[in-house]
Protein backbone atom coordinates (compact mmCIF):
# COMPACT_ATOMS: atom_id res chain seq x y z
CA UNK A 1 0.00 0.00 0.00
CA UNK A 2 1.16 3.47 -0.80
CA UNK A 3 1.14 5.91 2.08
CA UNK A 4 -1.41 8.73 1.69
CA UNK A 5 -3.79 6.79 -0.58
CA UNK A 6 -6.96 5.23 0.77
CA UNK A 7 -7.15 1.49 0.66
CA UNK A 8 -10.38 1.38 -1.30
CA UNK A 9 -11.01 3.19 -4.49
CA UNK A 10 -14.56 3.73 -5.54
CA UNK A 11 -15.26 2.97 -9.17
CA UNK A 12 -17.94 5.05 -10.81
CA UNK A 13 -20.31 2.88 -12.85
CA UNK A 14 -22.06 4.55 -15.74
CA UNK A 15 -25.00 2.83 -17.36
CA UNK A 16 -24.96 2.95 -21.11
CA UNK A 17 -28.01 3.76 -23.19
CA UNK A 18 -29.31 1.52 -25.97
CA UNK A 19 -27.05 3.06 -28.60
CA UNK A 20 -23.97 1.95 -26.74
CA UNK A 21 -22.77 5.38 -25.71
CA UNK A 22 -21.49 5.76 -22.19
CA UNK A 23 -22.84 9.30 -22.03
CA UNK A 24 -26.34 9.89 -20.79
CA UNK A 25 -28.73 10.86 -23.55
CA UNK A 26 -29.72 14.49 -23.81
CA UNK A 27 -33.25 15.49 -24.38
CA UNK A 28 -33.71 17.03 -27.82
CA UNK A 29 -35.82 20.06 -28.45
CA UNK A 30 -38.84 19.31 -30.61
CA UNK A 31 -38.56 20.62 -34.15
CA UNK A 32 -40.72 23.53 -35.03
CA UNK A 33 -43.00 22.96 -37.99
CA UNK A 34 -42.66 25.54 -40.73
CA UNK A 35 -45.60 27.89 -40.88
CA UNK A 36 -48.23 26.81 -43.36
CA UNK A 37 -49.66 29.22 -45.86
CA UNK A 38 -53.28 30.27 -45.59
CA UNK A 39 -55.73 28.19 -47.59
CA UNK A 40 -56.54 31.05 -49.99
CA UNK A 41 -52.84 31.47 -50.87
CA UNK A 42 -52.40 27.72 -51.44
CA UNK A 43 -55.45 27.67 -53.74
CA UNK A 44 -54.12 30.65 -55.69
CA UNK A 45 -50.70 28.98 -56.11
CA UNK A 46 -52.38 25.75 -57.27
CA UNK A 47 -54.44 27.65 -59.88
CA UNK A 48 -51.34 29.52 -61.07
CA UNK A 49 -49.32 26.28 -61.30
CA UNK A 50 -52.13 24.68 -63.34
CA UNK A 51 -52.35 27.72 -65.64
CA UNK A 52 -48.57 27.92 -66.18
CA UNK A 53 -48.51 24.17 -66.89
CA UNK A 54 -51.34 24.27 -69.42
CA UNK A 55 -49.95 27.34 -71.20
CA UNK A 56 -46.45 25.83 -71.25
CA UNK A 57 -47.82 22.65 -72.81
CA UNK A 58 -49.69 24.60 -75.48
CA UNK A 59 -46.64 26.74 -76.27
CA UNK A 60 -44.39 23.66 -76.37
CA UNK A 61 -46.73 21.85 -78.74
CA UNK A 62 -47.02 24.99 -80.89
CA UNK A 63 -43.23 25.07 -81.15
CA UNK A 64 -43.09 21.34 -82.00
CA UNK A 65 -40.84 20.49 -79.05
CA UNK A 66 -40.83 17.53 -76.72
CA UNK A 67 -40.72 17.79 -72.93
CA UNK A 68 -37.10 16.59 -73.05
CA UNK A 69 -36.22 19.37 -75.51
CA UNK A 70 -37.69 22.08 -73.31
CA UNK A 71 -36.18 20.60 -70.13
CA UNK A 72 -32.74 20.60 -71.73
CA UNK A 73 -33.09 24.20 -72.89
CA UNK A 74 -34.17 25.49 -69.48
CA UNK A 75 -31.59 23.35 -67.64
CA UNK A 76 -33.92 21.22 -65.51
CA UNK A 77 -34.54 17.48 -65.42
CA UNK A 78 -37.22 16.15 -67.76
CA UNK A 79 -39.19 14.87 -64.76
CA UNK A 80 -39.17 18.32 -63.16
CA UNK A 81 -40.43 19.94 -66.36
CA UNK A 82 -43.13 17.27 -66.59
CA UNK A 83 -44.28 18.14 -63.07
CA UNK A 84 -44.38 21.83 -64.01
CA UNK A 85 -46.40 21.07 -67.11
CA UNK A 86 -48.88 18.96 -65.12
CA UNK A 87 -49.37 21.84 -62.69
CA UNK A 88 -47.80 20.06 -59.73
CA UNK A 89 -45.14 22.74 -59.14
CA UNK A 90 -44.40 26.35 -59.98
CA UNK A 91 -41.15 27.31 -61.71
CA UNK A 92 -38.82 29.74 -60.00
CA UNK A 93 -38.49 33.19 -61.54
CA UNK A 94 -35.16 32.41 -63.33
CA UNK A 95 -36.63 29.14 -64.62
CA UNK A 96 -39.77 30.96 -65.81
CA UNK A 97 -37.55 33.41 -67.72
CA UNK A 98 -35.63 30.55 -69.38
CA UNK A 99 -38.96 28.84 -70.14
CA UNK A 100 -40.24 32.02 -71.84
CA UNK A 101 -37.11 32.18 -73.97
CA UNK A 102 -37.23 28.49 -74.91
CA UNK A 103 -40.93 28.59 -75.81
CA UNK A 104 -40.75 32.07 -77.39
CA UNK A 105 -43.56 33.30 -75.18
CA UNK A 106 -43.80 36.12 -72.70
CA UNK A 107 -44.41 35.54 -69.00
CA UNK A 108 -47.83 37.15 -69.37
CA UNK A 109 -48.75 34.42 -71.86
CA UNK A 110 -47.46 31.55 -69.70
CA UNK A 111 -49.24 32.89 -66.63
CA UNK A 112 -52.54 33.07 -68.52
CA UNK A 113 -52.82 36.87 -68.67
CA UNK A 114 -52.71 36.98 -72.47
CA UNK A 115 -53.53 34.49 -75.22
CA UNK A 116 -50.66 32.52 -76.66
CA UNK A 117 -50.26 33.75 -80.22
CA UNK A 118 -49.07 31.26 -82.77
CA UNK A 119 -46.40 33.43 -84.33
CA UNK A 120 -44.08 34.21 -81.45
CA UNK A 121 -43.19 37.43 -83.34
CA UNK A 122 -44.98 39.75 -80.92
CA UNK A 123 -43.09 38.38 -77.96
CA UNK A 124 -40.15 40.45 -76.69
CA UNK A 125 -38.44 37.14 -75.89
CA UNK A 126 -38.39 35.94 -79.51
CA UNK A 127 -35.26 37.93 -80.38
CA UNK A 128 -33.25 36.46 -77.50
CA UNK A 129 -33.67 32.83 -78.55
CA UNK A 130 -30.48 31.49 -80.12
CA UNK A 131 -30.60 30.57 -83.79
CA UNK A 132 -30.95 26.92 -84.74
CA UNK A 133 -33.70 25.99 -82.31
CA UNK A 134 -36.10 25.17 -85.13
CA UNK A 135 -34.39 21.88 -85.96
CA UNK A 136 -36.35 18.70 -86.33
CA UNK A 137 -37.08 16.45 -83.33
CA UNK A 138 -34.83 13.79 -84.81
CA UNK A 139 -31.89 16.22 -84.90
CA UNK A 140 -32.49 17.26 -81.30
CA UNK A 141 -32.56 13.62 -80.17
CA UNK A 142 -29.35 12.95 -82.07
CA UNK A 143 -27.64 15.96 -80.49
CA UNK A 144 -28.70 14.85 -77.00
CA UNK A 145 -27.18 11.43 -77.67
CA UNK A 146 -23.96 12.87 -79.11
CA UNK A 147 -23.47 15.12 -76.07
CA UNK A 148 -23.23 12.02 -73.87
CA UNK A 149 -20.34 10.52 -75.87
CA UNK A 150 -16.77 10.61 -74.62
CA UNK A 151 -13.94 11.92 -76.82
CA UNK A 152 -12.97 8.63 -78.60
CA UNK A 153 -16.62 7.82 -79.25
CA UNK A 154 -17.16 11.30 -80.63
CA UNK A 155 -14.19 10.93 -82.99
CA UNK A 156 -15.57 7.62 -84.19
CA UNK A 157 -19.02 9.17 -84.72
CA UNK A 158 -17.40 11.92 -86.78
CA UNK A 159 -15.65 9.33 -88.97
CA UNK A 160 -18.92 7.46 -89.51
CA UNK A 161 -20.77 10.66 -90.40
CA UNK A 162 -17.99 11.71 -92.77
CA UNK A 163 -18.08 8.33 -94.48
CA UNK A 164 -21.84 8.51 -94.89
CA UNK A 165 -21.73 12.07 -96.26
CA UNK A 166 -18.91 11.30 -98.72
CA UNK A 167 -21.16 8.76 -100.50
CA UNK A 168 -23.78 11.37 -101.27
Amino acid sequence: MTPGLPEERKVRVVKSNLKGSALPSRRRKPRRKPPTLPLAVRRMEKRLATTVGECSRLARMRAGLTQADVAERIAVATEVYGRMERGKMLPSVPTLLRLCMALRSGPHELMGMAPIDGSGKNSPWADEVPAGLDDTPEMRRLLRSVRRLNRPQLKLMHLVASAILSRY
